[in-house]
Order: structure tokens, then C-alpha cells, then sequence
């Protein structure tokens, strides 16, 4: 059984897998009032919310990201997301035709499907890569090394 750093080290290894994962269309995807969606992030990633706001080095990644996002202009800047939330009035369901939304569920589950296959293809390598090396040492020399 893993003890809380273990856990801790795990959860920002699966964050920085699911970050390299992701290209800027895809996080644009995700954006919700001004900034990446917490929620959405950690289902992808497969832990709790509250990792987002109490790991510190998820929490540095997670606000460089989006800092570097807000210059390219994908994230509107903190002054102007709060004007926009302000400025536009909330549209209900109901004011618009429910067959605009029909695929939409399905086309979530899709993405959220992808993209854990995509961190876990990626964590995969990874593993695939130390084996190799692994490997070669045994093979080379008949010995593991420490």
C-alpha cells in the first residue's frame, strides 16, 4: 500500500502525462470561466479535485500552464474573464433547440475516453522505455543493476 508521498509522486506523474498529452485544442475544450476546468481535469486524470489545490507541484504546473496559455491568448486574461461572465447573459436549454445537444454527451464520453487512453499510452512508454534499458543491461552484462 502506497503511503501519501508515494500517492502524491503517482498523482503528478499521471498530471504531467495527461499535460503532455494534451495539445492546446484540447484544452480549449475544457475551459470554463476564464480558466481550465478543475473538475474535467482531475476526471481525467483519475484522482480527487482537491489534489488540483493541494499537491504543490500539480498546483505550480497547472497555474504555469495556464499563465503561458492566457499569453497565447487561448485563456482570456483575469480582468476580461470576469467583464465577459458580467456582460453575457446566461442561455437556458431551454431557449435553445435540444436537438443542438443530442451528440453531446456521447461526444464527452468520446473525448474523455481518448483522452485517458492517450495518458495511459503515454505512461505505457514510458515503462516500455526503463524495461528496454533494463534489458540491454541484463543481456550486455548478466546482471541486474542496483
Amino acid at each position: 500500500m502506497a503511503n501519501g508521498r508515494q500517492l502524491g509522486k503517482q498523482n503528478v506523474e499521471k498530471f504531467l502525462a495527461w499535460l503532455a498529452s494534451r495539445g492546446n485544442d484540447d484544452l480549449q475544450k475544457i475551459i470554463l470561466r476564464g480558466a481550465l476546468s478543475r473538475r474535467e481535469i482531475a476526471a481525467q486524470c483519475g484522482f480527487s479535485v482537491s489534489v488540483l489545490n493541494q499537491n504543490p507541484r500539480i498546483k505550480a504546473e497547472l497555474s504555469r500552464k495556464e499563465a503561458n496559455l492566457r499569453k497565447m491568448g487561448i485563456l482570456p486574461g483575469t480582468e476580461k474573464s470576469s467583464q465577459t461572465d458580467n456582460a453575457k447573459p446566461h442561455a437556458s436549454l431551454g431557449s435553445q433547440s435540444r436537438n443542438q445537444f443530442a451528440g453531446y454527451d456521447e461526444l464527452r464520453q468520446l473525448e474523455l475516453e481518448n483522452s485517458s487512453l492517450k495518458a495511459e499510452n503515454y505512461k505505457l512508454k514510458r515503462q516500455l522505455d526503463k524495461l528496454a534499458l533494463l534489458h540491454e543491461i541484463l543481456a550486455t552484462t548478466g546482471r541486474l543493476p542496483r
